[in-house]
């Protein structure tokens, strides 16, 4: 191959790849990102939620509800366990990964088991799976209608509250399955504490 034909052939490459570049690097990236903010802005920016003024978090990402030594706060409905780093760390998003009859998995499920039995003054065996494990991301925001009805008695003696007021809001944020079929009814759990928190106690 000569010279100029070698020369002709990288010329051609080069420009093939700056067209690509700015076609699909830079213009694709452009387009997608001003569909998103136009169309979904709320799910292109996080999901983000606010209260008082101030982000208080994303519909799509869990939180903890307990003091700094892990242990939860009666006034606040709990949200499932998290396996993800400390907990609900967005940065070290994953599961446990154990088998259902590895030691560890049974010993946490059983400790978790006993701690809300005692928090909410309920019979262990009437506690949903929801509550005693993780979810694979470990960033799971939602809990099932039954694990929130569970923590019912305990948020509104906390917050001395009707038990009645609190049950209606905890079946106002129940949320049906996607598109009608897929899943189970879940709830938002801190879409439902900042429901809770404007309620007059």
């Amino acid at each position: 191959m000569s010279t100029r034909t070698a020369a002709r052939q990288y010329w051609v490459a080069i420009r093939a790849m700056l067209v690509f570049t700015a076609v699909l690097g830079i213009g694709y990236t452009a387009a997608i990102t001003a569909v998103g903010q136009l169309a979904l802005s709320h799910n292109a920016n996080g999901s983000l939620i606010s209260a008082g003024g101030e982000t208080v978090g994303s519909s799509l990402i869990g939180q903890s509800f307990a003091d700094a030594d892990g242990a939860a706060l009666p006034e606040w409905f709990q949200s499932r366990p998290s396996a993800a780093g400390d907990g609900y760390d967005g940065s070290a998003s994953s599961g446990s990964n154990y088998g259902p009859e590895n030691t560890d998995l049974v010993a946490a499920i059983s400790e978790r088991k006993a701690a809300i039995a005692a928090l909410d003054g309920v019979a262990p065996d009437t506690i949903p799976a929801d509550a005693l494990t993780a979810s694979a991301s470990g960033l799971d925001p939602h809990i099932s209608p039954d694990y929130a009805r569970l923590q019912v008695d305990r948020v509104a003696t906390a917050r001395h509250l009707p038990v009645a007021v609190v049950a209606k809001l905890v079946d106002s944020k129940i949320q049906s399955r996607d598109v009608g079929f897929l899943g189970e009814p879940t709830v938002n759990v801190l879409e439902l504490n900042i429901a809770l928190a404007g309620l007059k106690g």
